[in-house]
């Protein structure tokens, strides 16, 4: 693994979280109908953290929630010989409510879809918008995030690799050259 640049830092990823829940509630006019479900694994965490601002900025309590989308994926199948799942963590209603799905990067959109599914099982939400750290373009279906920390524009040959103090002992964003064995032509 290259490292080709620090794209975000700790004091970024601060500031960046900042900026994102100011947004959010900016657009919904702060934080009455809405709740938050990060994607597992590290939308999860970022998802904590911006529900924590989010209470802080608006001095409210909202509802968070963790959705794991594996099952409802359209290439799972192909890419792991038995899938790793986890639990979903919603144990509130989303009906009529404005769900902001959060989730660390925005690449093909296949993840997102999964997500829409997922969610739409759950109940009928008012609005569900999304929420991304990073958006890497390359998109393979029409999905576009409401909320972006930052877009990073990517060969097809490069990854965005979030790192996050939960599991990773460090807040970065990366930006890494994919070895030559696994570079598309």
């Amino acid at each position: 693994m290259k490292i080709k640049a620090i794209v975000i830092d700790e004091e970024g990823l601060k500031r960046t979280i900042i900026r994102l829940a100011h947004e959010i509630l900016e657009r919904n006019k702060g934080s009455k109908n809405i709740i938050l479900i990060g994607m597992r694994t590290r939308g999860e965490f970022l998802a904590n953290r911006i529900h924590k601002k989010i209470e802080e900025i608006d001095n409210s309590k909202i509802l968070l929630g963790v959705l794991d989308a594996t099952l409802y994926r359209d290439d799972f199948r192909r890419r792991l010989k038995q899938p790793e799942v986890s639990v979903t963590n919603i144990t509130f209603d989303i009906n009529e409510k404005d769900v902001i799905l959060i989730d660390d990067v925005l690449y093909t959109g296949r993840s997102v879809r999964a997500a829409l599914d997922a969610l739409m099982d759950l109940g009928r939400p008012n609005t569900i918008q999304l929420c991304v750290l990073v958006d890497r373009g390359h998109r393979e279906l029409p999905i576009k995030a409401d909320f972006v920390g930052k877009n990073i524009p990517t060969s097809i040959n490069e990854e965005v690799k979030v790192q996050m103090k939960e599991i990773d002992e460090e807040d970065s964003v990366y930006l890494i050259e994919t070895p030559d064995e696994f570079k598309t032509t």
